[in-house]
């Protein structure tokens, strides 16, 4: 999950590098949603299949599902859900945990530029490869970026816990 996290964070840092300066700029003050596709590979051979979801950030709040999972925090907590499986877990979110937090990693675009490779493919599309450790590059497709007004609804990114039935297994970390 962690690595999920991690680079679907990474992405939404990298979108406003891809674009300009300008696309940073209008992500305070907005709501931002767009499609996600992702693979991995290593001295260019698959590491993962490609995977994908869909990411909404406005101010300190997001969602993202990936892989199965939903993730939702409402910039104090976060939930972790996994309907499948019929778990969910709750932490606490810590102002410094820029890699499980895409809010607050998007102003931390600048420490990847001498890592990325970037590439419009619309004016709502972005292409990006980000080289990592080891060799190790992800590429990032990012679809129907939509800049809207925030909506300040906080409860657009919880999980209200007394809405899952009685089969959930709740993990409370707070």
């Amino acid at each position: 999950m962690r690595i999920v996290a991690t680079l679907l964070s990474v992405f939404l840092s990298v979108t406003a590098f891809g674009q300009s300066i300008a696309l940073l700029d209008k992500v305070p003050g907005h709501r931002v949603t767009f499609d996600y596709s992702y693979s991995l590979s290593k001295d260019g051979k698959p590491m993962e299949k490609v995977t994908g979801g869909l990411v909404t950030v406005e101010e300190n709040c997001f969602t993202m599902t990936g892989l199965g999972l939903e993730v939702r925090s409402d910039g104090t907590t976060r939930w972790t859900l996994d309907r499948e499986a019929k778990e969910m877990l709750i932490e606490t979110v810590e102002s410094e945990d820029l890699f499980t937090n895409p809010a607050l990693f998007i102003a931390s675009y600048k420490n990847y530029r001498d890592r990325l490779h970037v590439n419009a493919s619309g004016p709502d599309s972005l292409d990006i490869t980000l080289t990592l450790d080891e060799g190790v590059k992800a590429r990032f497709l990012l679809k129907g970026i939509v800049f809207s007004d925030p909506t300040g609804e906080k409860k657009d990114f919880s999980v209200d816990e007394k809405s899952l039935d009685s089969s959930y297994v709740v993990t409370d970390l707070r």
